[in-house]
């Protein structure tokens, strides 16, 4: 069979989050593992209106193929939310839909990286920004982050002895730590990229999930050298793969040829569904129903931390998102952790997917957006029980 297969795509693992997802659809299973948003936020009623304002006035244009960039109006309505909410001039034309922000990787990986460069992610990263790179064979440099984003002195220890193409970055409620940039850290880190003008990728699928604190500016404000990358699929529906990328218009005409060749368009006809539903509703009252929730969600979730996992483990407390972050104690392995777990109908992501160069084994991460308070309790000290007798042994 390996002959069949590219070496290119031999050489990346199977994604763990595979099979996360298939232990998060067992209803005995309770799941802190995949990075699902709740489900009694769908707008279903909500959304079946706009299909059916769409396919009553414009059927015939919304069923048929469309431009690459994007629909017109979704994107009009992007860049006027980006002056709106964070004070960036963004035309149409920097503006490109893409079939989630997954896709919105996988182009930048087409676009710009080449067999051999070096491209510099977070330590942890999203693992799903490390399988997508991995396909246009990089080398991976890596740089530990901090409470407040990277640490800055490995940061310029990384770019001055390393010829680097691209900086991966999650500045807003990381996937997976859940740690956010300080305002001062994103002056200081586009400080550092200036040194090679490199780009900067700046994944920002949580950046509306703020329960705690001020927002942030976008790393654009700092580098215009930044390719920022949205999604509604943590806001509205992850089922619509509906995202998009934001950067400068020559970097967008490169990605969409690279979406031509790819898929030629994300689907039209979602597109103008999303457009109809964000035109008929305010999304910012939608957004407090999810961040009032997740909010409490994530503080029921410390709370069982604090009450139930011996005091030799470590975690962040994030500022919103979908995430947190837990350290064990160094001869614990968090893969040993996630077998014990199971057996009790509790999973997690073990840490090891999440780092591009050698594996830290006593990390993990846990999601609070889709378990009730009830479910996170009981989750918590099961895992806080295992943590303990592992401990002893």
């Amino acid at each position: 069979m390996e002959r069949y297969i590219s070496k290119r795509i031999m050489k990346v693992p199977k994604s763990f989050l595979g099979e996360i997802f298939k232990l998060a659809a067992d209803k005995n299973v309770i799941s802190f593992g995949g990075g699902l948003p709740n489900p009694d936020f769908f707008p279903i009623k909500e959304m079946k209106n706009a299909c059916n304002v769409v396919l009553d006035n414009d059927g015939e244009k919304a069923l048929q193929y469309n431009i690459t960039e994007g629909c017109l109006l979704l994107r009009e309505y992007i860049a006027k939310r980006y002056k709106e909410k964070e004070g960036l001039d963004v035309s149409i034309d920097e503006i490109l839909i893409t079939s989630g922000s997954q896709q919105g990787l996988d182009l930048i990986g087409k676009t710009f990286i080449n067999e051999g460069e070096n491209i510099l992610v977070e330590k942890p990263s999203y693992l799903g920004a490390i399988e997508a790179f991995s396909i246009y064979e990089p080398n991976f440099c890596e740089v530990p982050l901090e409470d407040d984003g990277v640490n800055i002195d490995k940061l310029n220890k990384v770019v001055d002895n390393n010829e680097i193409k691209l900086f991966y970055a999650v500045p807003n409620f990381q996937n997976p730590s859940g740690i956010t940039y300080s305002a001062k850290k994103r002056e200081q880190t586009a400080e550092v990229l200036k040194k090679q003008n490199m780009i900067l990728i700046e994944d920002n699928p949580y950046g509306d999930l703020r329960f705690i604190g001020e927002t942030l500016p976008s790393m654009k404000k700092y580098y215009d050298n930044t390719i920022v990358l949205g999604s509604f699929s943590k806001i509205v529906s992850p089922s619509f793969r509906m995202g998009w990328i934001y950067a400068k218009k020559e970097f967008i005409a490169q990605l969409a040829v690279a979406k031509q060749a790819s898929d030629f368009h994300t689907n039209y006809f979602t597109q103008r569904v999303m457009h109809q539903y964000l035109t008929d509703n305010n999304i910012d009252d939608h957004l407090k129903k999810i961040i009032k929730s997740y909010g409490d969600q994530r503080e029921t979730m410390i709370n069982a931390i604090e009450k139930y996992f011996p005091k030799e483990v470590t975690f962040t407390k994030p500022e919103g998102g979908m995430f947190l972050w837990v350290t064990l104690p160094n001869d614990i392995k968090a893969m040993d952790l996630f077998y014990k777990a199971v057996k009790e109908n509790v999973a997690f992501v073990p840490g090891f997917p999440f780092y591009a160069g050698e594996k830290v084994e006593n990390t993990l991460r846990l999601n609070y957006s889709n378990v009730d308070s009830e479910k996170i309790d009981i989750g918590m000290k099961v895992l806080g029980n295992l943590i303990k007798q592992m401990m002893v042994k």
